[in-house]
């Protein structure tokens, strides 16, 4: 993996850069389940009962927020939904900065 400076026995800045640059070749084919929240709402377990068909349950977001995009549970990103075809997709609007996301994974 990382070379060492032999005079000084540290990594080098280049040496470095190469490293995170495998290290991301390596994560490039890991799975991660990408989920849109469109809200959340909190339920007592006897209101969680009570639901049935066509019951309407009133999340925290206003009509026309962009909604977070998680990737295995963490947000990396908001958006917007779209139909692409018959299906329903997602639009990146805003795109969280990639250090700050690997940080919390």
């Amino acid at each position: 993996m990382a070379e060492l400076d032999q005079e000084n026995n540290v990594e080098t800045e280049d040496n470095k850069s190469e490293v995170s640059i495998d290290n991301l070749k390596v994560l490039e084919n890991i799975e991660v389940k990408l989920t849109v929240e469109v809200g959340s709402s909190q339920l007592k377990i006897r209101d969680l009962l009570r639901l049935n068909e066509g019951s309407v349950v009133e999340l925290e977001r206003l009509a026309g927020d962009p909604l977070d995009i998680l990737a295995n549970g963490v947000q990396i990103a908001r958006g917007e939904v779209v139909m692409v075809g018959e299906r329903f997709g997602v639009r990146f609007t805003e795109v969280s900065n990639p250090e700050d996301t690997v940080k919390k994974l």
